[in-house]
């Protein structure tokens, strides 16, 4: 839930402020000594805050005879590393050269909120400048945008596979799962699913079995076994274990023939009519279930595939959020439909506090766009008008936010036709969320679909493949009103115009 809550900026959330030496003005022909002493007392004078991200050093900051104009592309940029901030000083010179720094390197480098606790014990110790400069470099490399976007992990609403990180707990009333004892088993998970499946047959054997084995006992059949002249209720009945076989044979209509049930004694009779019965309800119900969990259209939806991201985009001079969808499968889906439901947390005006609101996005369901012929992948449009949540969204902004758009794809397993218990289709649903890290802006689909041989070819290889077009910034309110603003000055010039061109 605190995972929705709205994001604190970048630039203040990341790093503590920790007492920093600001920059000043560098005194000519004064060299800074390599050690650590000297750093720390110029650290103790100046205690004054510096701001989190660090800006660019000044050229005027070097010391010791540096040029204050700024350096030529060759002398800098030759000898930086791959990966590092442009502004980052190059490597270390040899041990025989005098090393020049600049003032603002001697500040206490910032630190993760994470590592506070763990190198507190560590800060009365001073570092050299040399690391204390690859810890401040090494802290603005991971200030990066990809970095912070691969780093940053929060809890689903729903999963990318599209199941629910949803789990319930502290139900009270649970007899009406076996009120549905039908759906109660099915479903359960595979292991337990057949567990039940073989529980439910051993059981009734067993019971059966010992009921077989109580009245062959009881009417003296076990003892007078080989006597020619004994008339058994229960025939080859010797112990537990035979009794057991003849409710298997029972049962399952196995039907040996050396171990049965007479005509002497009414009870056996009755005893294995009930069997009978017993068997055929636990046949039918098991069965059933299995039948049931194996044709569930569960598994149809691993073949429908949503792209990995959405982008955000114009289209039709319309800023239009856009994401792709497609069927792996050549039996296609039938009245197949898609929805978008957005998943963020807001306060209201009177106070309160909805957590995981969730809201409509328009897929086009006033037009009928979101009815598919999911035949070959297609491209999936919001537009973001007055209506959409996104009408205040810009490129900024869309950092700062923090939500979850679940998309729900709906339709009908197409019939095969060669079996009849398929005659009729079973609905099947796709789900998939994607949240603001997931989100491309100013990016378009490359197209997968190409003519070859008379016939589309699609090629899934492109599936998740974007490019970038040159895309606004803005959010869609403000281009709409920049647009009425240039229509409302073209409309003021016209008539300015054909005031003018009028005779006196």
């Amino acid at each position: 839930m605190l995972a929705y809550l709205p994001r604190p900026p970048t630039d203040t959330s990341r790093y503590g402020t920790f007492p920093q030496k600001p920059d000043f003005p560098a005194v000519p022909g004064v060299l800074v000594k390599d050690g650590g002493q000297q750093a720390a007392t110029i650290a103790a004078r100046r205690g004054a805050p510096m701001p989190n991200c660090p800006s660019a050093p000044r050229h005027s900051g070097f010391v010791a005879g540096e040029p204050s104009g700024p350096p030529s592309r060759g002398s800098l940029t030759t000898q930086q590393h791959r990966g590092r901030p442009s502004w980052c000083p190059p490597p270390a010179p040899q041990e025989g050269a005098p090393r020049l720094y600049p003032l603002h390197t001697l500040s206490v480098a910032n630190i993760p909120n994470s590592s506070r606790g763990k190198t507190s014990a560590r800060s009365s110790v001073n570092p050299t400048p040399e690391g204390l400069q690859s810890r401040r470099c090494k802290l603005l490399e991971e200030d990066s945008p990809m970095v912070q976007a691969g780093k940053r992990q929060r809890q689903r609403y729903v999963t990318k596979v599209g199941k629910c990180q949803v789990n319930l707990g502290n139900i009270q009333d649970k007899k009406r799962f076996l009120s549905d004892i039908f759906t109660t088993i099915v479903d359960l998970k595979y292991r337990w699913f057949l567990f039940v499946f073989m529980m439910c047959y051993i059981i009734t054997w067993v019971v059966f079995g010992f009921i077989y084995f109580l009245d062959a006992w009881v009417r003296g059949d076990i003892g007078h076994l080989g006597d020619p002249e004994w008339q058994a209720c229960i025939e080859n009945v010797d112990g537990f274990v035979s009794a057991l076989l003849l409710s298997v044979e029972s049962q399952r209509t196995i039907g040996y023939g050396t171990r049965m049930v007479t005509a002497n004694c009414t009870e056996g009779v009755i005893l294995l009519m009930a069997q009978s019965i017993v068997g055929s309800m636990i046949d039918a119900m098991m069965v059933g279930c299995m039948f049931v969990k194996i044709s569930r259209p569960k598994k149809r939806a691993q073949t429908l595939i949503f792209s990995k991201n959405c982008v955000i985009s114009r289209r039709d001079e319309k800023l239009c959020l856009m994401f792709r969808v497609g069927d792996l499968r050549e039996s296609h889906m039938v009245d197949a439909k898609i929805r978008a439901k957005l998943i963020k947390s807001r306060q209201t005006a009177e106070g309160e506090f909805i957590p995981l609101e969730q809201s409509e996005l328009n897929l086009g369901y006033d037009t009928g766009e979101d009815r598919l012929f999911l035949v070959e992948p297609q491209i999936i449009c919001h537009v973001i008008n007055r209506h959409s949540p996104f009408w205040d969204m810009s490129a900024e902004s869309l950092r700062r936010e923090q939500f979850e758009i679940i998309i729900i794809l709906e339709g009908i397993v197409e019939a095969t036709g060669k079996c009849p218990c398929l005659a009729t289709g079973m609905t099947c649903q796709a789900r998939t969320s994607y949240t603001e890290d997931e989100i491309l802006w100013g990016y378009r689909f490359e197209p997968c679909m190409s003519l070859e041989k008379g016939a589309f070819q699609v090629d899934y290889s492109r599936f998740e493949m974007t490019f970038e077009v040159q895309t606004p910034a803005a959010s869609a309110k403000e281009l709409h009103e920049l647009k009425e603003l240039e229509q409302q000055e073209h409309s003021t010039l016209s008539l300015y115009w054909d005031h003018l061109l009028q005779p006196c």
